[in-house]
């Protein structure tokens, strides 16, 4: 049970507001760990400026949810898996791959299992990975940009994966279908 409230823009702390309106714009909604985040004027903005970022980066909406659906299962996020899951079905994302993901197995698309073991070995080896594991994902046609663009998107899903973990969001309805337990 979560100790934290879920705000919305207008009960939100003043410095929050902004961040949670420019999320409610992105979204159609605030989500509550988001509003359970905005509770810290620091973190939120912390966030907003990194969410703009990874998804206006090189990645398609579709190998961004790739990632953060596989960050979520890697560090045990039980309401960023839900989110991402129907995120990542409504990008386009394969249900097979998105069950893979979910199972903690690779997708079958060869570029998408690229981003999703590298991402995972990044959580995993927290950035310590070697040299096989760098190329690894090269020669599965990424650049050393996007390698390192993989780390940003580990980044932010760090902020909201631990945030989740943390302020125990209640399971918006839309999201149920697709509840998860860490195994």
């Amino acid at each position: 049970m979560s100790n934290f409230p879920i705000h919305s823009p207008s009960s939100a702390p003043e410095a929050s507001k902004p961040a949670l309106e420019a999320l409610q714009s992105a979204f159609g909604f605030v989500p509550n760990l988001l509003g359970a985040m905005s509770t810290s004027p620091v973190l939120i903005n912390s966030l907003v400026g990194l969410f703009k970022t990874v998804h206006g980066g090189s990645f398609s909406e579709l190998q961004v949810q790739t990632l953060l659906l596989t960050n979520a299962v890697t560090n045990g996020c039980t309401w960023a898996v839900a989110f991402h899951t129907f995120l990542a079905l409504k990008e386009g994302v394969e249900q097979t791959d998105v069950q893979a993901i979910r199972d903690g197995d690779l997708p079958k698309d060869a570029k998408l299992a690229a981003l999703s073991r590298l991402a995972k070995t990044l959580i995993e080896k927290r950035g310590r990975i070697n040299t096989g594991d760098k190329e690894r994902f090269l020669q599965a046609g990424f650049g050393t940009d996007d390698l390192l663009e993989v780390v940003a998107v580990v980044a932010a899903s760090t902020i909201t994966n631990y945030t989740g973990s943390v302020t125990q969001p209640p399971l918006e309805q839309d999201f149920r279908p697709y509840e998860w337990s860490a195994c």
